[in-house]
């Protein structure tokens, strides 16, 4: 559906604009590694391998110097500087591809790929590089690399090497399913009216035939669940490992929610007393081997699914998006910085709405933070989102650039690195964090009196001065307590569980995928990880409103309009009556059957 102006209130008539990113949202997924898993710094096979990899690397670099600089990128001595075609960047100590604890390896990205190129014609230098980057996988992330990418809206032209050398790499249908997938983009994918009828019909069907079969449950897997909780926290081991084993004998991942729910927290339990061997390697092992990925196909078609049977994420991509546009109305230029871009799902819906915007659409620019890949290329999936989304931007015919921030902590990402395109007062600047912020560190694992990451994120937003920055957090509160962590997560669960029981079949394949490939993972850390390994921190609305007037930010209230277009588009696309959408506290709150499970609201810097 194309998008239409209206007088009416000065908005745009809302598009279906999350239909439309549903295939884009999908096709990245396939690019994902299933989790980004942490190893162990401190072993010493890893320091020696990291050692003797790091000579390596340093004697080819050196070595190549004198052979890199013949094709269009050039390379200063000093390494001060980048050039090639098109785009002309300092690359200062902080844009480094490695920089490991104990050996210091300092390679651009330029560099380390011009080196690969130069010895690709090698077929020994070539099977040398293929066990060089399989091993790179093995490597501990330095916690302070941070890696730099740029792009304008034709990609080819403005990557570095690094980015030539992926696409000889990639299998040819790789490159026809990135064809298809920026068609898609560019379409309205919705799902057909026949196949949304077939989903309801299969609920009705199943719910008829367990009346028909309806038995009376013998235990109470709630109940049993909380009971292991407490006696693992009294070290009680073979007392939680006969709980675990008949919570399995009675739960499912096929069964009804409650069932699912008890599988998946039995696992977690499971890892949790095997604490015989490092936590991480026993995470690692049951995400491989007993939790095995989908195909790229039925993951697509689960992510999909979720998409169109949940208004979670239209919700927040909605709220964020139309406020972007009106803080972007009669400026030219846009800058957005997103804290957790991940495969910038929210941004075909966004470009879509300034390409329709009275005027023409402003020049945009997206600078997206993430987390580093392991390996010997970080930034990978980001720059491959810089390159769907110039695509994108391509097509609907909106001037844009990206910039990509690989940064393992991204507290250590400087308020000059963001802000060093931001100096025209025609740039309105824009912060955005969905769903991304909760991965910090809070206060909990901070050991001395320096602030926290979290504390320091949020003030070096303010620093930036945006003109709004729009956060979406999940409504969580998991204290340091292992039983009081475990109740909260069993209770908030319980809800996201019943949410895909109301909405998609129990037989559904793709649901199935969805429990195992994206829900029990997340459990898997909250569960079974402690300290530093625990990654994933919750805290309630609540909790970050305080934590955000401390860090300097001041609440803007709740735009009506806004409200109402989100409220509009949930009626519109016909949502399970129990969804909930609400608001407190200038906070756009969404949740299942009275319990809120999301909350969105939009700040700016305080007053100095």
């Amino acid at each position: 559906m194309a998008s239409s102006l209206k007088d009416q209130m000065g908005l745009l008539e809302p598009p279906e604009q999350h239909h439309t990113a549903l295939e884009y949202i999908s096709r990245i997924l396939m690019e994902e590694d299933r989790a980004l898993l942490q190893y162990n710094d401190d072993h010493p096979v890893l320091i020696q391998a990291q050692q003797s990899l790091a000579h390596v690397i340093s004697s080819s670099s050196s070595s190549d110097d004198s052979t890199i600089n013949k094709d269009d990128s050039t390379i200063n001595k000093d390494d001060s500087t980048v050039t090639n075609a098109s785009t002309t960047r300092p690359c200062s100590d902080s844009n480094m591809l490695f920089s490991w604890d104990g050996t210091s390896v300092v390679c651009s990205t330029t560099r380390a790929a011009a080196v690969v190129q130069h010895n690709w014609s090698s077929l020994a230098s070539m099977s040398f590089l293929t066990g060089m980057v399989e091993a790179s996988n093995l490597l501990p992330r330095n916690h302070s690399s941070l890696v730099v990418f740029k792009t304008d809206r034709r990609p080819q032209v403005s990557v570095s090497r690094a980015s030539k050398l992926m696409a000889m790499t990639e299998p040819e249908e790789e490159l026809h399913l990135q064809e298809m997938m920026n068609r898609m983009m560019l379409n309205d994918c919705e799902v057909s009216r026949q196949e949304m009828d077939d989903l309801h019909a299969a609920i009705k069907d199943e719910a008829a035939a367990r009346r028909k079969t309806r038995q009376r449950r013998q235990v109470d897997l709630q109940a049993l669940l909380v009971r292991c909780a407490d006696t693992m926290m009294v070290d009680d081991h073979h007392g939680a490992v006969e709980l675990v084993e008949k919570i399995k004998q009675h739960a499912s991942p096929t069964g009804d929610a409650t069932q699912r729910l008890a599988y998946y927290f039995a696992q977690a339990l499971e890892v949790r007393l095997a604490r015989t061997a490092s936590l991480l390697v026993v995470h690692r092992w049951y995400l491989t081997v007993k939790m095995p990925s989908s195909s790229v196909i039925d993951f697509l078609k689960a992510y999909r699914l979720f998409v169109t049977t949940c208004c979670f994420k239209k919700v927040a991509f909605t709220f964020s998006n139309r406020t972007i546009y009106h803080a972007a109305a009669g400026r030219s230029r846009l800058h957005i910085v997103d804290y957790g871009i991940r495969f910038g799902f929210q941004w075909p819906g966004l470009l879509r709405l300034l390409a329709a915007r009275e005027g023409g659409p402003p020049e945009v620019t997206i600078t997206g933070i993430d987390l580093p890949e392991p390996g010997f290329r970080p930034a990978s999936y980001i720059e491959k989102t810089g390159h769907r989304l110039s695509n994108c931007a391509r097509e609907l015919g909106v001037p844009f650039r990206f910039q990509a921030i690989a940064a393992a902590k991204w507290d250590n990402v400087h308020v000059e690195d963001l802000l060093s395109i931001v100096s025209d007062p025609e740039t309105v600047l824009v912060v955005n964090s969905i769903f991304r912020l909760e991965m910090l560190a809070d206060d909990s694992v901070v050991v001395d009196t320096r602030a926290s990451p979290r504390d320091v994120v949020l003030g070096n937003i303010r620093r930036m001065r945006p003109a709004v920055f729009t956060l979406g957090v999940v409504n969580g509160f998991y204290g340091s307590s292992f039983v009081r962590r475990f109740r909260e997560v069993l209770f908030y669960y319980s809800a996201v569980f019943d949410v895909l029981d109301a909405t998609m079949p129990r037989g559904s394949k793709q649901r199935l995928v969805l429990e195992r490939d994206v829900l029990a993972p997340f459990l898997l850390n909250i569960i079974a990880c402690e300290g530093q390994d625990r990654t994933d921190r919750f805290a309630s609305y609540k909790q970050w409103q305080i934590r955000m007037q401390r860090a300097g930010l001041r609440q803007l209230p709740m735009d009506r309009e806004v409200l109402r277009a989100v409220r509009d588009m949930v009626k519109k696309n016909q949502y399970h009556k129990d969804f909930v959408i609400d608001e407190d506290r200038q906070w756009l709150l969404q949740g299942w059957k009275g319990r809120i499970l999301y909350a969105h609201s939009n700040w700016v810097a305080q007053d100095d």
